[in-house]
C-alpha cells in the first residue's frame, strides 16, 4: 500500500521551531515583567504593631504605621517601585465635607513622613486623592443637593494634594474622575512649590462592580450604602470616551495615567497606549485579587502560575506599571 503524503510537501516555515528550547524562548520574548513595573497598594491603620485580615481579601492586611514602613523597607529589597498608600479613616474622621482630608496629621500623611523619613528616595510614594476616605456619605466629592459638584469639590482636591505632597508624595493620584481636576492640581502643586511631584492620573476610572473588597478594606462601603458613582465614574460600555478622558488629562499636565480596573479592560489599556504612547498604569483591583486569592485557595487553578500571567498581560496589552496587591508576592516569585 502506497503512504499517503496529506500535506503535499512539509511546511518550511514552522513556528514551533523558535519555542524548542527554553533559551530560545527566553531569547525571543517579546514582553518582560519585573519587580519595577509593580506599585503595591497598602491600607494603613492607627495604632503601633497592628496587622487587621481583611475577610474578603485574604493574604491582605490592614497596617499600622510602623508596620507599613517595614513593608515599604521589604518592597525595596525585592526592587518594587512604588508603594500606594489607602488609609481607614476612623468614623469619627468622616464629614459631609471631607474636611479630615486637609489634616497635616492624618493617617497617609503620618505613613507618607515616616517612609519617606526612613527610606528617602529608594522607592515611590503614591498618594490617593479623593475624599471617599474621608466622606460620611461615601463619594469621592462635595454633595451638594445630592449630586456630587465638579468645581466645589476640585477646589477641595487642591488643597488634598497639597497637603500630601507637603507630607512627602512623589505622587500624586487623583482618582475622583472630576472634570478638569487636573489641570488645576498641576497648578497648584506648582505654585506651592512641588513641580517636581508626578500627577498619576486615574484617567479611565470605570464604575465598576470589582471594587466591592476595596470598600471593605477601607470602611466606605457602609457610607455609600445603596448608593453608586456612576455620575462621575466611566460607563463600562464605553472605550471611545476612556480615549477622551486620557487626552484631557494628558493636555493639563497628567505624566501618567491609569485605567482602573485592569483585566476586564485590556482593550482599553491597548488602545491608550497605541495612541497616545505615553506611561499607562493599570490596577488589578480588589475584585480581580479576590477572584484569584479564592479561585487558588480551592484548587481551581494554580496561584503562581496564574498570577504571574495577568500580570505579564497587563504589561503585553501596554502597561508601563501595574498596581497590584499581589505586588509583594510577585515580586517574591520573581525573585525565586
Amino acid at each position: 500500500m502506497t503512504e499517503i503524503n496529506c500535506f503535499g510537501s512539509f511546511p518550511e516555515t514552522r513556528m514551533r521551531r523558535n519555542r524548542r528550547w527554553p533559551w530560545l524562548r527566553d531569547m525571543l520574548r517579546e514582553t518582560h515583567f519585573s519587580a519595577s513595573n509593580l506599585i503595591w497598594p497598602i491600607f494603613v491603620i492607627d495604632g503601633k504593631n497592628q496587622r487587621q485580615p481583611i475577610a474578603s481579601m485574604p493574604g491582605v492586611e490592614r497596617l499600622s504605621v510602623d508596620l507599613a514602613v517595614l513593608a515599604a523597607e521589604q518592597a525595596v529589597s525585592l526592587g518594587i517601585s512604588s508603594i500606594a498608600i489607602f488609609p481607614v479613616t476612623p468614623p469619627d474622621k468622616k464629614s459631609e465635607d471631607g474636611k479630615h482630608a486637609f489634616d497635616p496629621d492624618n493617617l497617609i500623611c503620618r505613613s507618607t513622613r515616616a517612609i519617606a523619613e526612613k527610606l528617602g528616595s529608594s522607592i515611590g510614594i503614591v498618594c490617593d486623592v479623593a475624599l471617599d476616605p474621608y466622606t460620611s456619605h461615601g463619594h469621592d466629592g462635595l454633595l451638594i443637593d445630592g449630586y456630587v459638584a465638579n468645581d466645589e469639590t476640585i477646589a477641595v482636591l487642591c488643597k488634598q494634594s497639597i497637603n500630601q505632597a507637603a507630607a512627602g508624595a512623589t505622587v500624586i493620584a487623583p482618582s475622583d474622575m472630576m472634570d478638569g481636576r487636573i489641570g488645576a492640581i498641576r497648578k497648584a502643586l506648582d505654585q506651592s512649590g512641588y513641580q517636581d511631584v508626578v500627577i498619576m492620573s486615574y484617567s479611565a476610572k470605570y464604575a465598576s462592580s470589582f471594587y466591592g473588597p476595596f470598600r471593605d478594606a477601607v470602611g466606605s462601603a457602609s457610607n455609600l450604602g445603596k448608593g453608586d458613582k456612576k455620575t462621575y465614574q466611566m460607563d463600562p460600555a464605553n472605550t471611545d470616551e476612556a480615549l477622551r478622558e486620557v487626552a484631557m488629562d494628558l493636555s493639563e499636565g497628567a505624566d501618567i495615567v491609569m485605567v482602573k480596573p485592569g483585566m476586564p479592560y485590556l482593550d482599553i489599556i491597548r488602545r491608550i497606549h497605541d495612541t497616545f504612547h505615553v506611561p499607562v498604569a493599570a490596577y488589578q483591583v480588589s475584585g480581580e485579587y479576590a477572584m484569584l486569592k479564592f479561585a487558588s485557595q480551592s484548587g481551581a487553578i494554580q496561584e503562581r502560575e496564574c498570577v504571574l500571567e495577568s500580570l505579564l498581560a497587563f504589561r503585553r496589552a501596554g502597561a508601563t506599571s501595574v498596581l497590584s496587591y499581589y505586588a509583594l508576592q510577585a515580586a517574591l516569585w520573581l525573585k525565586a
